[in-house]
């Protein structure tokens, strides 16, 4: 069945293309007259959502319709996601992100053991940036790997492993210390410093084979989000501005952003139900992984129960 809007339309055409009376077209498409006259009006609600959903997508502007939709419903919004991409279409508001390919190098024989609880492991790393003025400047990221919550983003000019202790200590004095710390062979992680603070707080290391970035996974996926919807977007004039502005995408990241992962809750959600859930069931807060020796595993050794 055909719509009276589709009807009206072709009514429309055939007037503008024939020349013929739009009485005698009406009547040759069953279309009514009070119709064909009559402007199209959106309700007052609709119009209040197409604008909504432009807003979202103008201050979120890497944000896809399903994401949009999350922050719709989060509100209070009653609304289906291909109406939300249907807006975002007709207004020019659809991502075009190019697919990046990567070669595949071999089949893995090792098999992946999945984090059960958070704080089960911590994935760390580094990522670059620069200054409207050239200069470069490092960012130490830290997420946990089954809420996928920011642990920290701390930026500075240069990052040793002093620097990564005290990041590192920071975080643990305000939730505790993980089971593991999945990093890679970079000088700040194998030095002696760190494997020894992290010894003193039996917090267990697990490193990636030198070369192999898809073995840190999580971090390597925020640091995607990262660079796609902040860094590529943001000048910094100073460090320290570069310091606030990474201060406030941690926290919406945390707390706003939804997760598609975690089912559009966002970390710090999905982090509260999983204690909430874990607390009912009585599971410990930190049990080890099935290999407790990984805690000497030496930097260049790929770890056996977490690869």
């Amino acid at each position: 069945m055909v719509s009276p809007s589709v009807r009206r339309r072709a009514a429309l055409a055939s007037v503008h293309e024939s020349g013929h009376p739009a009485a005698a077209v009406c009547r040759a498409l069953g279309v009514p007259r009070s119709a064909f006259y009559r402007l199209p009006r959106r309700s007052r609600p609709s119009q209040e959502l197409e604008q909504r959903v432009v807003e979202l997508s103008e201050r979120h502007p890497r944000y896809g319709y399903r994401r949009i939709t999350a922050l719709l419903r989060r509100a209070g919004a009653c609304v289906n996601p291909k109406r939300v991409q249907r807006i975002r279409a007709e207004g020019g508001l659809k991502v075009r992100k190019r697919q990046r390919k990567a070669r595949r190098l071999g089949l893995s024989t090792s098999e992946r053991q999945r984090v059960t609880h958070p704080d089960h492991v911590w994935s760390c790393d580094f990522v670059h940036d620069q200054t409207g003025s050239g200069a470069g400047f490092r960012v130490f990221t830290m997420v946990d790997e089954h809420t996928r919550e920011c642990l920290a983003l701390h930026a500075a000019w240069s990052l040793g492993s002093k620097d990564v202790i005290a990041v590192i200590a920071e975080v643990v004095a305000r939730r505790g210390a993980p089971g593991h710390l999945r990093c890679d062979n970079g000088p700040e992680f194998i030095s002696y410093a760190i494997r020894d603070w992290l010894e003193t707080q039996a917090v267990g290391t697990l490193y990636i084979r030198p070369g192999s970035p898809w073995e840190n996974p999580y971090i390597e996926s925020f640091h995607d989000k990262l660079r796609d919807e902040f860094l590529n977007r943001e000048l910094f004039d100073t460090l320290r501005g570069a310091q606030v502005a990474l201060a406030g995408f941690r926290r919406e990241y945390n707390t706003l952003r939804p997760h598609s992962a975690l089912r559009y809750l966002t970390p710090a959600e999905f982090a509260a139900k999983r204690r909430a859930e874990l607390r009912s069931a009585h599971v410990p807060a930190s049990p080890s992984l099935a290999n407790p020796n990984q805690n000497n595993q030496q930097p260049n050794q790929a770890p056996k129960a977490l690869v």
